[in-house]
This record gives structure tokens, C-alpha cells and sequence, in this order.
């Protein structure tokens, strides 16, 4: 009776499937019902708003490759140092192992270069990053503090001013960590920031406080652009799954 369906029914629960679970990943729930009894214009529309601005984004082409080649990076760079053994291939290639979560080789090769030119700080920045994730917080700490005490430059991003407040909780700082905290969310309106402020002060016993700052979490989202709190949803997710725990 209806062979259009049947030719695309069990189409559609594919792309039902695969919009819940892109759903599901992204902390965006509020999708679901939408997605599965409400199929193809469901479906259509989750596309349209979700997943068509992640594909035009630019770096489709090089996730498809990571996924493809996981190691094809890191195999191109490590060429490219064996036939020129310079510190713009050596950052290249430690950037590649840090994308595959090799940070030991990452923080060694970044540690060679920082040897080579001691001064610079978008090499000591790199250093601390690598440092920060590879679980080296106290050294993450100490080359964060030599790039803000380089002249002229500070760390200008808000995921760098994130890693340096964590680093201070994870060392036994929590004073420190605190007021790194609270700068961010006053400067950036961060909302990665509260949620981590707030799980700092869980742990710390302050529950009215850190309800206080997840609930804030769930409101300050729609003070951003409609274009960005797509990338936000997961930290308001998270927030909101501490807060029926509390």
C-alpha cells in the first residue's frame, strides 16, 4: 500500500539510530523524543541543526582521516623530521603524538625544543599543555608561570587559564585553584569552568555552594550565541546529572 515506505523504513531507523546516539554522545536528550516518534522530520531536522554545522565545520575531511589512519599523522611528521630535524617539524610531530595521547613522547620532543630556545613562550605553553594532560601538573604549573611572566605575553586562551586551575586543585592548592576558578567564569563565562568549580567544591563538603554552582551552570548557557551552546550542552548535561546526585 505504501511501497515508498517500504522500500525506506528500515533507511530511516538507520538515521534514527545513528541521530539518537549523535544525540546521546553530545549531551543534546532533548532531541530524542523528537527523533524517534517523530521520524523523518525528526531525522531531517536534527541533521539540518546539529550535524550539517559539525560537517561544514572544515575539519570533517581531517577527522575522517584520523579515523581511517588513526597513526597517518604521526607517520608523515616523523618523516619530515628524519629529513630535516627542525623545531617547527619537532612541534608538528609532538602535536600529532599528543592527538593520539602519546604525551610522553609529546612532552619529551616539546622539551627539546624548549632546550633550543629557551625563551620562547609559545613553546613553554605547548610544554605545559602536554604536561597538564600527561598527568605532570606541578611541571604543567611552573612552564604556565614562565609564560606568564614572559614579557608582553600571557595565556590569552580560557582552555589554557582551565588546565592551570585544575593543575593548582590537583597539587593540594585549592585557595589558588578557587580564585583561578571564579576569574574564569567572571572573565569568560565559562561553563566547563563552573562545572569543574563545582565538583571542586563537592569534594570539598560545600554542597549548598556547589549546587549553587551547577544550577548556575544550567542558566548561564542562554547568555551565549546560539551558534556556540551547541558545544556547550555537555557541560550542562553534566551539571545537571551532579545536581540529582546531590
Amino acid at each position: 500500500m505504501f511501497p515508498f515506505w517500504s522500500d525506506y523504513y528500515y533507511l530511516v531507523i538507520i538515521l534514527q539510530i545513528i541521530c539518537a546516539v549523535h544525540a546521546l554522545k553530545n549531551g543534546r536528550r532533548e532531541w530524542l523524543f523528537f527523533i524517534i516518534f517523530v521520524p523523518l522530520i525528526g531525522v531531517a531536522v536534527y541533521f539540518i541543526r546539529e550535524i550539517l554545522p559539525e560537517l561544514s565545520s572544515g575539519d570533517v575531511g581531517e577527522k575522517l582521516m584520523r579515523s581511517i589512519w588513526p597513526d597517518g599523522r604521526i607517520k608523515e611528521w616523523e618523516r619530515k623530521v628524519r629529513i630535516s630535524d627542525t623545531v617547527t617539524n619537532k612541534l608538528q610531530l609532538a602535536d600529532a603524538y599528543a592527538q593520539r595521547q602519546q604525551y610522553e613522547k609529546a612532552i619529551s620532543l616539546t622539551q627539546e625544543c624548549a632546550h633550543t630556545f629557551t625563551k620562547d613562550p609559545g613553546i613553554l605553553l605547548q610544554l605545559a599543555r602536554y604536561q597538564f594532560l600527561g598527568g605532570y601538573y606541578a611541571g604543567s604549573i611552573q612552564n604556565f608561570d614562565r609564560v606568564n611572566a614572559s614579557k608582553g605575553v600571557r595565556m590569552s586562551k580560557v582552555e589554557d587559564e582551565l588546565m592551570y586551575a585544575q593543575a593548582l586543585e590537583y597539587t593540594g592548592q585549592p585557595d589558588l585553584a578557587e580564585a583561578a576558578y571564579q576569574k574564569i567564569i567572571q572573565v569568560h563565562h565559562s561553563l566547563e569552568a563552573m562545572y569543574y568549580y563545582g565538583l571542586m567544591l563537592k569534594k570539598q563538603q560545600r554542597i549548598a555552594e556547589a549546587r549553587a554552582q551547577f544550577e548556575h551552570t544550567k542558566a548561564e548557557i542562554d547568555l551565549h550565541p546560539k551558534y556556540v551552546r551547541r558545544t556547550l550542552r555537555k557541560w550542562v548535561a553534566l551539571s545537571k546529572k551532579e545536581l540529582s546526585g546531590l
